[in-house]
């Protein structure tokens, strides 16, 4: 089981297969872990630092799923995929709403249920993010690899004989 995704590996990859469809997963393929999360801080890094509002987590991973998972999409779907309740999912789209990055519609079929709908200022800002990470992964690319800098000695490094 991914301690982050919480799948295990044969269910990640029909998964990344069908992400490599859109553009995604080329550097997944062809990276190590620790690259992989120097790509993620670079990324998240350069969010926060741009002009405007940044997403937190949640937001930023309702934002994803919407763009990068095939619809239509539901308040309720959207909590049973990423395992979180639907108050969350809720507080979440309300952000997304609030910035244009998506909206919700009622269901014409299901006057109960709320479909998300993809916007142009959120297409634009995942074509955004899709640069930055690109520049980010040529960035973590060119860099010699390192050991992190937390990282705990290996057994007998760091010891006294004695």
């Amino acid at each position: 089981m991914h301690p982050i995704t919480g799948m295990s590996p044969a269910m990640g990859q029909p998964r990344l297969k069908a992400l490599k469809g859109k553009g995604i997963g080329a550097m997944a393929v062809q990276t190590n872990p620790d690259q992989l999360v120097g790509i993620l801080r670079d990324t998240v890094v350069a969010l926060v630092r741009r002009d405007g509002p940044d997403l937190s987590a949640r937001q930023l991973g309702v934002f994803l799923t919407v763009y990068l998972t095939d619809g239509p999409h539901t308040v309720r779907g959207l909590a049973a995929e990423l395992n979180v309740s639907k108050p969350a999912i809720t507080r979440a789209l309300d952000r997304l709403g609030e910035l244009d990055l998506a909206r919700r519609k009622v269901d014409p079929m299901d006057r109960r249920s709320v479909i998300v709908q993809r916007t142009l200022k959120g297409t634009a800002f995942l074509r955004d993010m899709r640069q930055i990470m690109t520049e980010a992964e040529g960035q973590t690319r060119d860099m010699p690899t390192a050991e992190p800098a937390n990282a705990e000695p290996t057994r007998g490094e760091g010891r006294k004989a004695g």
